[in-house]
């Protein structure tokens, strides 16, 4: 009599892991690497209108798109600045106050229920950026609320025109996108903070730290993967800076483009479909978000290993 021996067939899961990461890399290679491999190739040619009807081009012309761009007379330069300038100027008190706000909300011996204001300061990150763009406008104006309450408190019969001045409006933009992405960094630094073990925190009260230097030698150190995570995201996002400046300088052209970003330059290119030309500078402003955040990365990581050996020195 034959034996009957029942064959266990192993199963093996890790198919559903291949599975379930694969819209991932399909979205990813249509909608970005493919996009990408296209606008690097497009980079080399020379391809655009003349007087909007007669197409020249694609011919292949090597670097020399990359060259026109850096050239003496090119203004490159020029909005690469006013980019980091508007980033700069938002984003030094967007981090500022989101550390303040974080700190407070998460201390323990304030005891304060952060649901509410959690949703008040995420709600202007859910209004569209053209939309705030087009608010603070009409609130700038010359006609604007805001001008009516300065000519009230300074007794000036003439109003403050905010758009016709440089520093005027760059704050404007910078103030839009402050109050746009603070509350963002907010939620975030206050997920990494309550992810701390408050024993630390207890220990450091016991021993007397004030809080000032429990937030320096505790809370800064410990959050700060957060913190370049909102550094590199917030850089990245400084480099496609366009649908608020694009609506409060009109265009790009007010005040000789002091406030025109990279994105707005190349946006121009696309609008006169010179399209070599626009994939150079494609291919550039990847490059240098890259490089920023590749030093920043590194950094980060260097003095954290500068400070590691210094602990491990006086032991």
């Amino acid at each position: 009599m034959a034996s009957n021996y029942v064959k266990r067939k192993s199963i093996s899961y890790a198919k559903w892991g291949y599975i379930f990461i694969l819209p991932f890399f399909v979205v990813f290679i249509i909608f970005q690497l493919i996009p990408l491999a296209s606008t690097i190739y497009n980079s080399f040619f020379e391809n655009y209108l003349i007087l909007g009807t007669t197409q020249v081009g694609p011919n292949f012309v090597g670097f020399d798109n990359y060259k026109t761009l850096f050239d003496a007379s090119s203004e490159l330069p020029k909005y690469l600045g006013n980019t980091f300038i508007l980033w700069i100027a938002g984003f030094i008190p967007q981090i500022v106050f989101s550390l303040l706000f974080a700190s407070w909300f998460t201390d323990l011996r304030l005891k304060l229920k952060t649901g509410a204001y959690k949703v008040i300061f995420y709600l202007p990150n859910v209004i569209m950026a053209a939309a705030m763009g087009m608010l603070f406008f009409t609130m700038f104006s010359q006609n604007g609320p805001i001008n009516s309450i300065y000519m009230s408190i300074t007794g000036s019969e003439s109003p403050y025109l905010f758009f016709d001045h440089v520093g005027s409006q760059r704050f404007v933009i910078a103030l839009i996108n402050f109050l746009m992405w603070y509350g963002n960094t907010t939620i975030m630094l206050m997920a990494a903070i309550n992810g701390i073990d408050p024993s630390l925190y207890e220990s450091a009260q016991i021993d007397g730290a004030s809080p000032a230097r429990t937030f320096t030698d505790i809370t800064l150190p410990l959050i700060r993967p957060i913190l370049l995570y909102v550094l590199v995201t917030s850089l990245i996002g400084g480099l496609q800076m366009y649908d608020v400046p694009q609506i409060i300088t009109k265009n790009g052209e007010a005040m000789n483009r002091t406030s025109m970003t990279v994105i707005m330059y190349l946006q121009k290119h696309l609008f006169s479909k010179n399209y070599g030309m626009a994939g150079a500078l494609s291919v550039i402003l990847f490059i240098v978000a890259a490089v920023l955040s590749l030093l920043v990365f590194f950094l980060m990581q260097e003095r954290d290993t500068k400070k590691k050996k210094k602990k491990g020195g006086r032991k």
